[in-house]
Order: C-alpha cells, then structure tokens, then sequence
C-alpha cells in the first residue's frame, strides 16, 4: 500500500534526486516555488491555483487562463462585475448554467451521482460543498448569522473534522441525492434572494463575521464574499462538466 503523508510539513524546502514520485497524487498542498529540472513529466495532470508556471522556459499561464476563458465566458463575466445589476445577471447566469448541468446529470444513473472520478469529490459532495460555501460565505458573512451551517454542508479537505462537527456538520453522512439537491435548492434561493435586494452601496458594506471559526480577522465587503460565493459556483461547475464526460462514455 502506497505511503501517504498528510498535514506534514515534512517535505518544505527538500530535494528530490533520482526519485521515482510516479503516480504520486498531491492534493490541496502548497507547491509554490516548486523547481523541477531534467524530469519526465508525461501524462500530467495539474489543477488549481496555476500563476507563473513556467514548461521549458514558456510561462504558460497565459495561454492556461485564456482557453478556460475560451471554454468558460462565464469566468470573464465574474471577473468584470462592478455594479450590483452585474451582480444580479452574474448570478442568474450561474442558476441557468447550473440547471443544465444538473439535466445532464440526471440523464446518468443515480449512482453516478455519488461515482468519484479520478479520486475527485462526486457531483453530490460537490453540491454539499457549495452549500457549505453558501452558508459560510452568504448566511454567516453577508447576513451575519452566526451558525448557518447545514448538517449535510461538505468543507473543504483542509477544514478540521472536529471543526466542522463541531458547526453541527457531518461529514460522514451519505445522503440520498434528492436530500442534497434539497439543500442546495435553499442556498441557492438564499443568494437569490440578497442579489435581488442588493445596492451599489451595500457592495461596499463591510462584513465584520468571518465565514467559519479558524478563518483569518479580515477586511471583507458584501461584494467580494459574493464574489467568493460566485467563483466557487463557477469553478465547481467546471470540475463537475470534466468529470461528468468521463461518466457519460462509460
């Protein structure tokens, strides 16, 4: 059985020579300043945060974010909002491309549903996922409610178990896919509903709740927790169409 190492720091600043790291799966772990030199890199696969990565001496970020661009428009809307009429359109945007997204899914099995592709989340737990991002970064910032969160809410893989259990989450729980649609339906109705109210000046209002116990004190508006809100629905969304083709050619 392979190794594995998790919330090390183990590895900061080590060097690796002749190593054979083939078939190696690094997920949500800080490679900044990585350097890798003479190496065999073939059937790669990198996601993420992806700035100044440099293949051969190219800086391919650039290409990298105008084809996701390309593929995604929805991105360069998120990007260029300003006003809360911005706002609005970006979010009923968000619900229709969702609504086709959920129709395609529902074309598969209902096992496919909860199927991880590739040891990625399932299009359930990515749904569970965006109803805790919802509570945290909607109910608990923007409208100050100090413990929102629902029981079937998924954080992401860094927030501590005990944590979450603690907010009443349970991240053990394997719920039906009605039940998670469900629940996604009343936080997607919840951001409907501050958007539809939302002002120009009430961007700007500051937000004085983090979104979840261990977050960082930070400066927040309205407008960037709703831009939180909107990227992750447009990201997940992105994961969830790579992994529903490899579904649907099965």
């Amino acid at each position: 059985m392979a190794a594995r190492y998790e919330n090390t720091d183990a590895f900061r600043g080590a060097n690796f020579t002749d190593a054979d790291l083939s078939g190696a799966t690094f997920r949500s772990c800080d490679l900044r300043g990585i350097r890798i030199v003479d190496s065999w890199l073939v059937d790669v696969n990198l996601s993420g945060e992806v700035r100044n990565l440099i293949v051969n001496d190219v800086d391919v970020t650039p290409y990298v974010e105008a084809e996701l661009d390309r593929r995604h428009p929805e991105r360069v809307r998120l990007r260029a909002m300003r006003t809360a009429d911005d706002f609005r359109a970006m979010w009923r945007t968000i619900e229709q491309l969702w609504s086709e997204t959920i129709a395609r899914a529902e074309r598969l099995p209902e096992p496919a549903r909860h199927e991880r592709v590739d040891g990625e989340w399932s299009l359930a737990e990515t749904l569970r996922h965006l109803v805790f991002a919802t509570d945290a970064w909607a109910a608990r910032t923007i409208l100050d409610r100090p413990s929102p969160f629902h029981r079937l809410g998924l954080t992401h893989t860094s927030y501590p178990p005990s944590d979450a259990a603690a907010l009443g989450m349970d991240l053990e729980a394997r719920p039906s896919y009605a039940e998670v649609l469900e629940a996604r339906a009343g936080r997607v109705a919840l951001v409907r509903g501050i958007v539809e109210d939302l002002t120009d000046a009430e961007l700007e209002r500051p937000c004085t709740r983090p979104p979840a116990p261990g977050y960082p004190e930070e400066p927040r508006t309205v407008g960037a927790c709703l831009r939180v809100v909107m990227g992750e629905e447009c990201e997940h969304r992105r994961y969830v169409l790579r992994d529903l083709a490899v579904l649907e050619s099965r």
